[in-house]
């Protein structure tokens, strides 16, 4: 007998917190005033269930389950108050069985069973751990629901204790709970988006603003990794649809607000927007100029260059948008020519559209052509630059041929437009709705007759700064 003492007291002291049987705590759900029932009777640990406690620490700790599995279901069933490992450790040895139980869709559905008791006995038992409360262990087993129900689609009951598990912990919730409350929460949303808009709305605030805190706070462990989902949760966010510009402006104005002597945050707001799409936003603005003055960068310079078009300064906007091109190619780091492209191709536009600078126009549509070529917007906008243009003036032709000699600068659009949409179909309908406009303006047989010695032949070199050969053909 002494010797069978002295074995349970070894035993006992391998696993930490041995100590006394534990009362059961009622979960956050049931706290509310209820009728007086029976408490149940605590059952009783002996040396067994001491023993057996023990021999389950040492075999999970060698990762030898199946070992483990036959004393741990004993203590599971006759002490599950003996000690809150009894859980931890349960919950490996049930993903090992559920490892082994391979297609066997009858035995899952056992597993899954003893997934949501094992959580729900631990409530039971040790839900009064300071440590490891209520709102902990709901975080855990919605986890673990998420992990063996894969035949629930939206997983709601999930959903739910997950809610509850972050409101209970706070900055305290642990960032894999963070991060696939919000995947659950996307997930219903895309069932319904009509229906639970607002509630992925609010998801994504609560969710996105504790990982911001837990990631600023440098004595936080998870500090990291909570800037790393932090990233993955606004990706998720903006490809998910749900976010309208002025939803997403009453979630950061104030963050923007509060954080502008931030490099980082700033930029991550610029980048977030930028996704997005929400490129005309104020609070959009407000980063990128507060990360420009921090420190120049190409993404808050085209920030600032998008602010200044709002505004009407085009040539401000120019300025800025030159600067990200310098910017970019300063640095070591290719982040690939779309960007860049875009750039290029924006200011062509303000040339065209604000500026009437045509030749300029064109200019920055072929350098924006050499970073990524195929552009059909580019091709429409040199065309429309042809069509706009009127390169015979009176100084150099009489007024009756100069205007028929400005009516060829619609071959050489034409001839720009019909491109465009060969390397690039999806502008096709634009291209062929000013292809039909343009067509009318061509010379006409008669007018082309009249000038024999310039449009009388197969080809033409249209003039001016246009400089391009085109092919006569008259007005339909």
């Amino acid at each position: 007998m002494k010797c069978r003492s002295l074995i349970v007291i070894a035993l006992a002291a391998a696993v930490p917190a041995f100590a006394c049987a534990k009362k059961p705590v009622k979960p956050v759900q049931e706290q509310t005033p209820a009728p007086v029932v029976e408490q149940e009777e605590e059952p009783t640990i002996t040396e067994d269930c001491i023993i057996n406690v023990s021999l389950v620490h040492e075999n999970v700790k060698n990762k030898q389950y199946g070992e483990a599995y036959e004393p741990w279901m004993q203590v599971y069933t006759e002490c599950p108050n003996a000690n809150k490992s009894i859980y931890s450790e349960g919950a490996k040895i049930i993903d090992w069985l559920w490892e082994q139980a391979g297609n066997d869709e009858a035995k899952k559905d056992e597993l899954r069973k003893l997934v949501v008791e094992l959580y729900d006995k631990r409530i039971k038992w040790f839900g009064d751990d300071p440590k490891y409360p209520v709102a902990y262990i709901l975080g855990d087993k919605a986890l673990d629901y998420c992990e063996h129900f894969d035949n629930d689609e939206l997983k709601v009951p999930a959903y739910n204790w997950f809610k509850e598990s972050i409101e209970g912990m706070g900055t305290k919730s642990k960032v894999s709970v963070l991060t696939k409350f919000f995947e659950v929460s996307y997930g219903i949303y895309k069932s319904n988006p009509d229906q639970y808009m607002d509630q992925f709305m609010a998801d994504y605030g609560l969710v996105s603003g504790l990982l911001q805190t837990m990631a600023n706070d440098p004595t936080n462990k998870t500090a990291k990794s909570a800037a790393q989902q932090k990233d993955y949760v606004d990706n998720l966010f903006a490809v998910s649809g749900a976010a309208s510009c002025d939803k997403l402006d009453a979630l950061y104005a104030p963050f923007v607000e509060a954080n502008k002597s931030s490099l980082e945050e700033m930029l991550k707001i610029v980048r977030l927007y930028k996704r997005i799409g929400c490129n005309e936003s104020d609070v959009y603005f407000a980063a990128s100029e507060a990360a420009h003055q921090l420190s120049p960068s190409e993404e808050s310079a085209a920030g600032c260059a998008r602010m200044q078009m709002k505004q009407g300064n085009w040539r401000r906007a120019i300025e800025y948008y030159q600067e990200a091109l310098a910017l970019d190619a300063a640095q070591e780091e290719d982040d690939g020519p779309e960007d860049n492209a875009e750039y290029l191709y924006t200011i062509g536009y303000i040339y065209y559209n604000n500026i009437k600078d045509y030749p300029m126009a064109r200019s920055f549509c072929r350098q924006s052509l050499e970073q990524v070529p195929n552009q059909g917007r580019c091709y429409i906008l040199i065309g429309l630059c042809y069509a706009g243009a009127q390169p015979y003036t009176t100084n150099d032709y009489p007024a009756a041929k100069a205007a028929i000699l400005n009516k060829t600068v619609y071959w050489a659009a034409v001839d720009k437009l019909q491109y465009a949409k060969q390397v690039d179909p999806s502008c096709a309908d634009a291209a062929n709705q000013l292809i039909g406009n343009f067509s009318k303006y061509f010379p006409t047989k008669e007018e082309i007759f009249d000038l024999p010695n310039e449009l009388g032949g197969p080809t033409f070199v249209v003039g001016g700064w246009i400089n391009e050969k085109t092919v006569c053909r008259p007005a339909k």
